[in-house]
Protein backbone atom coordinates (compact mmCIF):
# COMPACT_ATOMS: atom_id res chain seq x y z
CA UNK A 1 0.00 0.00 0.00
CA UNK A 2 1.31 3.73 -0.87
CA UNK A 3 2.07 6.22 1.63
CA UNK A 4 -0.52 8.00 -0.13
CA UNK A 5 -3.25 4.98 -0.20
CA UNK A 6 -2.61 5.33 3.83
CA UNK A 7 -3.24 9.28 3.66
CA UNK A 8 -6.28 8.88 1.87
CA UNK A 9 -7.44 6.81 4.66
CA UNK A 10 -6.42 8.33 7.83
CA UNK A 11 -7.61 11.40 6.10
CA UNK A 12 -11.46 10.03 5.33
CA UNK A 13 -10.95 8.72 9.21
CA UNK A 14 -10.24 12.20 10.79
CA UNK A 15 -12.45 14.02 8.79
CA UNK A 16 -14.99 11.72 10.35
CA UNK A 17 -13.77 12.15 13.68
CA UNK A 18 -13.53 15.99 13.40
CA UNK A 19 -17.73 15.94 12.23
CA UNK A 20 -18.41 13.79 15.42
CA UNK A 21 -16.99 15.94 17.62
CA UNK A 22 -18.55 18.78 16.09
CA UNK A 23 -21.87 17.75 15.74
CA UNK A 24 -22.60 14.93 18.47
CA UNK A 25 -20.21 15.13 20.63
CA UNK A 26 -20.31 19.12 21.21
CA UNK A 27 -23.80 18.70 21.58
CA UNK A 28 -24.14 15.98 24.22
CA UNK A 29 -21.90 18.37 26.26
CA UNK A 30 -23.56 21.91 25.80
CA UNK A 31 -27.02 20.78 25.40
CA UNK A 32 -27.16 17.23 26.86
CA UNK A 33 -24.94 17.67 30.09
CA UNK A 34 -22.34 14.86 29.09
CA UNK A 35 -18.92 16.16 28.95
CA UNK A 36 -17.51 13.04 28.62
CA UNK A 37 -18.08 12.82 24.94
CA UNK A 38 -16.06 15.26 24.46
CA UNK A 39 -13.12 13.94 26.03
CA UNK A 40 -13.57 10.79 24.46
CA UNK A 41 -13.84 12.18 21.57
CA UNK A 42 -11.42 15.03 21.46
CA UNK A 43 -8.50 12.45 22.52
CA UNK A 44 -9.10 10.53 19.67
CA UNK A 45 -9.81 13.01 17.43
CA UNK A 46 -5.98 14.87 18.36
CA UNK A 47 -4.51 11.62 18.07
CA UNK A 48 -5.93 11.20 14.75
CA UNK A 49 -4.55 14.56 13.44
CA UNK A 50 -0.96 13.82 14.50
CA UNK A 51 -1.28 10.46 12.49
CA UNK A 52 -2.63 12.89 9.58
CA UNK A 53 0.00 15.06 10.09
CA UNK A 54 3.01 12.31 10.13
CA UNK A 55 0.86 10.96 7.26
CA UNK A 56 0.73 13.99 4.94
CA UNK A 57 4.58 14.43 5.47
CA UNK A 58 5.25 10.36 4.09
CA UNK A 59 2.51 10.74 1.44
CA UNK A 60 4.53 14.02 0.47
CA UNK A 61 7.53 11.72 -0.48
CA UNK A 62 5.23 9.49 -2.05
CA UNK A 63 3.44 11.73 -4.61
CA UNK A 64 4.78 15.15 -5.75
CA UNK A 65 2.99 17.58 -3.56
CA UNK A 66 3.88 21.21 -3.82
CA UNK A 67 4.17 23.49 -0.96
CA UNK A 68 1.03 24.78 -1.91
CA UNK A 69 -0.82 21.87 -2.15
CA UNK A 70 0.72 20.79 1.34
CA UNK A 71 -0.81 24.22 3.20
CA UNK A 72 -4.24 23.41 1.24
CA UNK A 73 -4.46 19.97 2.58
CA UNK A 74 -3.58 21.32 6.16
CA UNK A 75 -5.57 24.05 6.06
CA UNK A 76 -9.22 21.66 4.52
CA UNK A 77 -8.30 19.46 7.53
CA UNK A 78 -9.45 22.64 9.45
CA UNK A 79 -12.33 23.04 7.97
CA UNK A 80 -15.49 20.62 8.25
CA UNK A 81 -16.02 18.19 5.38
CA UNK A 82 -12.74 20.01 3.99
CA UNK A 83 -11.53 15.68 4.14
CA UNK A 84 -13.83 15.02 1.33
CA UNK A 85 -12.10 17.61 -0.64
CA UNK A 86 -8.60 16.41 0.49
CA UNK A 87 -9.51 13.19 -0.62
CA UNK A 88 -10.72 14.57 -4.08
CA UNK A 89 -7.14 16.62 -4.57
CA UNK A 90 -5.76 13.56 -3.71
CA UNK A 91 -7.56 11.40 -6.00
CA UNK A 92 -6.01 13.26 -8.41
CA UNK A 93 -2.33 12.59 -7.17
CA UNK A 94 -2.75 8.84 -7.67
Amino acid sequence: MTELKKFRIINKIEGYSYLILLFIAMPLKYYGGIPIATKIVGMTHGLLVIAFIYQLILASEDAPFSTKEMVILGIASLIPFGSFYNDKLCSKKE
